[in-house]
C-alpha cells in the first residue's frame, strides 16, 4: 500500500514545503460571529487582524470533527493507500482525539499526536516525508514520530498583549503595564503534550529582544539538529523578519533557515507581532 501524508491546516509549511512533502491538510475552523471559515482556504490571518481592529473582538476555533476526518481517511484508503496523519498538539485541540476516532473507523490510518504547533508540527511532517520516500510502513513511521516529538523545541515572542487579553488569557491591567513597560513575554510549547506555559518575559526594543531571545534559545541545547529551523510569524514586519534570519544565518550552523506565516489558528491566539523560531535536537 502506498503511504499517505495529512496533517491538520495549523502545521504552516510553506506551499514548496508543502508540495515537496506531499502532504495534504485538513483545516480547522475560523469562526467570525455567525460564519464558520476553513482556516487557510478561505480566511486568512490578515482577516482576522483586520476584523479584531474593527470590532475589538477574536473569533472561535474549532477542531476537524470526526466525521469530517472520516471523509478524508475514508476517500484516501479506498483508493488503496494508508495514511500517516499528524496532528495538533492534544493538549491545545480535540482535534487529535476526533482523528483518533475516525482512524479507528476507517482503519489503515495512523494518528501521531505532534505534542507541538505550528512548525514544530511542520518538523514531524518533513521527516514522515523522508521516511515515505526510503519506503517505511505506515504504522512504522507513526511509531517513528511519536518518538521524534520530544525532540522539537518551539516558541515564541509576543510584541504586544492585546489578543491575549481579549482571549482571556491576561488582565486589561497586565496588559498595560506590559506595553508601558515595554515587556515582551515568550511563549514555551511542553513537547510533553502541546499546552503553552509562560517563559521569560523580555524588556525593551523589539529587535533587541529578538536577538536575544534567538540566542538564549540556541544556546539552551548543545545537540540541535542543523539540517532546518524555521522562523514563523504572525504579523510581524519584514524588517523584524530579515533580521531575525540574517541574524540565524551569521552562526553559520543551519543548512535550511524557512521562513513561514502561522496560520489563522495560531494567529488568533498570539496576534500580530509574534515571532518563534522551531528546531529540533537529536
Amino acid at each position: 500500500m502506498a503511504v499517505v501524508l495529512t496533517a491538520d491546516s495549523t502545521c504552516d509549511l510553506t506551499e514548496d514545503l508543502k508540495k515537496e512533502c506531499q502532504v495534504s491538510y485538513t483545516p480547522l475552523h475560523i469562526v467570525l460571529g455567525d460564519k464558520s471559515f476553513e482556516d487557510g482556504v478561505n480566511i486568512m490571518p490578515p482577516d482576522i487582524y483586520k476584523n479584531f481592529e474593527a470590532t475589538g473582538e477574536l473569533p472561535r476555533t474549532a477542531a476537524v470533527s470526526a466525521g469530517e476526518y472520516i471523509d478524508v481517511f475514508s476517500t484516501l484508503v479506498e483508493k488503496g493507500n494508508s495514511v500517516v496523519h499528524i496532528n495538533l498538539g492534544s493538549a491545545i485541540s480535540s482535534s487529535y482525539q476526533n482523528a483518533c476516532i475516525a482512524a479507528e473507523e476507517v482503519g489503515n490510518v495512523f494518528v501521531v499526536d505532534s505534542c507541538n504547533l505550528s512548525t514544530g508540527s511542520g518538523h514531524l511532517v518533513i521527516e514522515a516525508a523522508k521516511m515515505v520516500k526510503e519506503g517505511l510502513e505506515a504504522k512504522e513511521i507513526a511509531e517513528r514520530l511519536r518518538k521524534m516529538t520530544k525532540k522539537v523545541h518551539s516558541s515564541f515572542v509576543i510584541d504586544k498583549l492585546d489578543y491575549l487579553r481579549a482571549g482571556g488569557r491576561c488582565s486589561t491591567l497586565a496588559m498595560l503595564g506590559a506595553n508601558l513597560l515595554k515587556i515582551k513575554p515568550s511563549i514555551l510549547v511542553n513537547n510533553n503534550d502541546g499546552s503553552m506555559t509562560l517563559g521569560k518575559k523580555y524588556r525593551g526594543r523589539l529587535e533587541n529582544v529578538l536577538i536575544q531571545y534567538v540566542d538564549e534559545q540556541l544556546a539552551a541545547y548543545d545537540n540541535i539538529r542543523s539540517d532546518k529551523i524555521f522562523i514563523t510569524h504572525a504579523g510581524i514586519g519584514d524588517n523584524y523578519v530579515n533580521l531575525v534570519y540574517d541574524h540565524v544565518k551569521s552562526k553559520n550552523f543551519f543548512e535550511n533557515i524557512y521562513i513561514t506565516t502561522a496560520s489563522c489558528t495560531i494567529s488568533s491566539h498570539c496576534g500580530p507581532g509574534t515571532l518563534g523560531i522551531l528546531f529540533m535536537t537529536e
